[in-house]
């Protein structure tokens, strides 16, 4: 087998998690292949070195770690031949509930990420890539708060972070324009989707499949602190759609009119208006 070009998260790095990453990658080598570790000493390190690598023809890419990681590769493979592999050692791992395929096992992830390529879809945002749901709204203030949290770790800390800022809850005038049809909304959050789940499993757009080509748009609209607490309680369910101030849209091209922070796979990606584009194939995923 050619050279397996690898991620580690930080956190899988260190810690207890250090002797799984360690024995995911002793599984890489036993299987055959010449591991290359890409891992930086920090997040723009990692995405340079695999960039780098994608560029001079690397074949693959195994990534250990969550969302935040997958996110951070798909930077790099998205629109290449390059193939990428998941190994899921992160909190939320919503790209890989997508991925019946990609055992929850790291180290029989391992053997998986090393197995034949099928495409899938991917969002483009400008120069940007998102694996799995972009986020705008009170679910990217929720993203952003819980960034500056040390403290709870793990998906308790995402839980905090929505108690914190339920007091800012605000409605945004929002115009969501889906291929060329214009849809006025007074949002609370909008998520648009080529995957199903986000924020540590929340099916927040039940009907989202990255094999399918376009894009699920979920919005809720106009809705009070307690009407969201009970929409937060349904959407680990799936069960939120049918309430009357939650609307769905599909397309292949979304522009979201607003002055809004949108986020990604869990990362921040731009702000104010925004064009969202699905990609079919863009990611040539070991699964």
């Amino acid at each position: 087998m050619s050279d397996i070009h690898v991620l580690v998260s930080p956190e899988a790095g260190r810690g207890r998690a250090a002797g799984t990453a360690t024995e995911v990658l002793d599984r890489l080598r036993s299987l055959g292949g010449h591991v290359i570790d890409l891992s930086g000493a920090d997040a723009a390190a990692s995405a340079a070195n695999a960039r780098d690598a994608v560029a001079a023809g690397a074949e693959r890419l195994v990534v250990l770690g969550g969302d935040g990681m997958v996110h951070l590769a798909v930077q790099a493979v998205a629109g290449t031949d390059t193939i990428l592999g998941v190994v899921p050692v992160g909190t939320g791992n919503d790209f890989v509930r997508a991925l019946p395929g990609v055992p929850e096992d790291p180290l029989e992830a391992a053997a998986v990420a090393l197995g034949n390529p099928d495409p899938i879809d991917a969002i483009r945002v400008g120069d940007r890539w998102v694996a799995s749901v972009a986020t705008a709204g009170f679910s990217a203030d929720v993203n952003d708060r819980a960034n500056r949290l040390r403290r709870p770790k793990g998906q308790t800390r995402y839980t905090v972070a929505t108690v914190l800022e339920l007091p800012a809850l605000k409605r945004r005038p929002t115009t969501i324009t889906v291929d060329g049809a214009a849809h006025a909304h007074d949002a609370v959050m909008i998520a648009v989707a080529n995957t199903a789940w986000f924020g540590g499993g929340m099916h927040i757009c039940p009907d989202a499949d990255p094999d399918d080509g376009v894009l699920d748009v979920t919005v809720v609209d106009g809705v009070g602190r307690i009407e969201l607490l009970w929409f937060f309680n349904r959407v680990f369910k799936g069960t939120h759609l049918d309430h009357p101030k939650v609307h769905t849209h599909r397309g292949h091209r979304i522009e979201i009119a607003a002055e809004v922070a949108v986020w990604g796979d869990g990362e921040p990606i731009t702000t104010g208006n925004t064009v969202l584009e699905a990609v079919p194939a863009a990611i040539r995923i070991a699964r």
